[in-house]
């Protein structure tokens, strides 16, 4: 079950975790910072392997643990803004700009690693 989301612990060798409640950017667990788990706070993907938990599983995190996580990822994605010098308004700016032309560059990057 899900209790409370949390950043997690940092592994300094960037192992791969699967599952648990423990690590940062680990993948399938649960409260913590990662991809492909339920009741954590935000997506960090450490560059590994990704396993998905049911829908079903996600779907069945407490409101309040939701709540939570929702209240966690926008104070830090605040925190990281202001690290960066970069206010709400620039943010939603780059997002709107960015987004109009997210195809085109995945594609350019596609190509330029396809020709290394």
């Amino acid at each position: 079950d899900v209790s409370a989301p949390k950043h997690g612990k940092v592994d300094p060798a960037n192992m791969p975790h699967v599952g648990g409640n423990m690590w940062a950017g680990g993948t399938g667990g649960r409260d913590t910072a990662g991809l492909g788990g339920k009741g954590g706070p935000y997506r960090l993907d450490a560059g590994h392997r990704v396993y998905q938990v049911s829908q079903a599983e996600k779907d069945a995190v407490p409101e309040a643990v939701k709540r939570a996580a929702r209240e966690m990822a926008e104070k830090a994605f605040k925190q990281r803004l202001k690290e960066i010098q970069m206010s709400e308004y620039d943010a939603s700016t780059y997002e709107r700009f960015s987004g109009a032309v997210r195809r085109q560059v995945q594609s350019l990057r596609i190509i330029l690693d396809n020709l290394q």
